[in-house]
């Protein structure tokens, strides 16, 4: 559970980093104005997005995998962008706060390429250990 914590928090940075450098992804709070507020969406934002790259991840790639040896692999660009402009669509219509992707060319390309390189350097930080797994 700790572990799911950490990587939720990780998530949440990196999403948060990406609204930072690329223009049209940003959140959306609602009328929310605390703080508290601002970062419970943030991280409510990250576990819909992990849950998108748990169960719909994985069958996508499944399913394009004769585009990915056409590609060379180039479509796990396409395919982190589809699964970000995913979790835009689901939490502006689920609970109407949430990420807000403008496009999906640029947008969510972009946007996908931070948190992947920011989630791949958080991953760095954070070495998967047994102790992290089940404690």
């Amino acid at each position: 559970m700790r572990a799911f914590l950490i990587r939720s928090a990780l998530t949440g940075l990196a999403l948060w980093i990406a609204t930072l450098i690329v223009p049209g992804v940003t959140f959306d709070f609602g009328d929310l104005t605390t703080w508290w507020a601002k970062v419970g969406v943030v991280l409510l934002v990250a576990v819909v997005f992990g849950l998108v790259n748990g169960f719909v991840k994985p069958v996508v790639q499944i399913l394009a995998i004769p585009l990915y040896i056409l590609t060379l692999g180039l479509i796990h660009i396409v395919i982190n962008a589809l699964m970000l402009s995913l979790t835009s669509w689901l939490t502006d219509n689920v609970f109407h706060l949430g990420l807000d992707v403008r496009d999906f060319f640029w947008s969510a390309v972009l946007g996908a390429i931070v948190v992947s390189v920011v989630g791949w350097f958080t991953a760095l930080l954070m070495k998967d250990r047994v102790e992290n797994l089940y404690s």
